[in-house]
């Protein structure tokens, strides 16, 4: 886990409109398992250590639900600390009855599943960084079918409580229209480096030689639309810097590849190419 805290520039909060609040916090806590921090008459905000907040949800007046050849997000990711509490969820999931993906990617063992508004969720668990196999500059990923039967051997509580304490937004992957301009944003702007590419239609970014904090895609291709903010989706989410000076010099970048920064309530934000706002906080 060390690669989401100092002194790793990392993805924080992220910020989704949801079209029914009450289901949408069924969903997070029953099924995902997470917990309430705190709620509003119209949002709600989600942790597993009581302090963090991983993910806020809002229900805006007249929203509607978001076309699916649109620019957002493709899914937010919930790295867990080990291995068998992967396979906690997994079954958890299985006597919920929950339909769900998988994917070994080398690097990670992930399951993929659709909140109410069909919004992306990823719940993974990392390798040993140790096994990783990088090659100029590049660590190769793939997508390889889960051995759940060998995954599901792990030993767990036989009680469901939930993600555990441990549990961090691991990565976001978003879905966009032009993968040069996102690169130049979070590349020269915001200062990650590129660590994989899937040949044009894919990059895959991160600090400190993680396989991917940020992840870009134009696979429904590179003439749809950005999403309204009248539709569900992705709101904003908070990347986490490990100092002010080094939160500074990318506020600089920023501005010298023509980035617009905003301030709200003492905190920096930009937009990125895809319209979605980008908090810049001091982790």
């Amino acid at each position: 886990m060390t690669f989401h805290q100092k002194p790793v520039t990392y993805v924080g909060e992220v910020q989704l409109r949801v079209s029914d609040l009450n289901q949408s916090t069924r969903f997070y806590t029953e099924v995902l398992g997470l917990k309430i921090k705190e709620q509003t008459s119209n949002s709600v905000s989600f942790t597993t250590n009581g302090q963090d907040v991983l993910l806020t949800i809002t229900q805006p007046n007249n929203i509607n639900k978001k076309q699916e050849q649109r620019t957002g997000l493709y899914h937010f990711a919930l790295l867990l600390p080990k291995r068998a509490d992967l396979a906690q969820v997994v079954r958890h999931f299985i006597n919920l009855g929950v339909r769900l993906g998988g994917g070994d990617h080398l690097v990670s063992e992930a399951i993929y599943l659709n909140d109410p508004d069909g919004n992306g969720i990823e719940i993974y668990v990392d390798r040993d960084a140790s096994v990783w196999q990088w090659s100029n500059g590049e660590v190769k990923m793939t997508t390889d079918p889960v051995d759940f039967d060998d995954l599901l051997k792990e030993s767990v509580n036989p009680v469901w409580n939930g993600l555990p304490k441990g549990t961090v937004m691991g990565h976001i992957h978003l879905q966009v229209n032009d993968l040069e301009k996102n690169k130049q944003f979070y590349v020269d702007g915001l200062g990650f480096d590129v660590v994989s590419r899937y040949g044009r239609e894919a990059l895959f970014l991160s600090d400190s030689n993680y396989h991917h904090h940020i992840a870009l895609n134009t696979w429904s291709g590179t003439q749809i639309k950005h999403a309204e903010k009248t539709e569900t989706g992705i709101e904003s989410y908070t990347i986490l810097f490990p100092s002010e000076t080094i939160r500074d010099e990318k506020l600089m970048s920023l501005r010298k590849i023509g980035a617009s920064i905003y301030e709200e309530n003492n905190t920096f934000y930009t937009i990125d190419p895809s319209q979605i706002k980008v908090y810049l906080r001091i982790s």
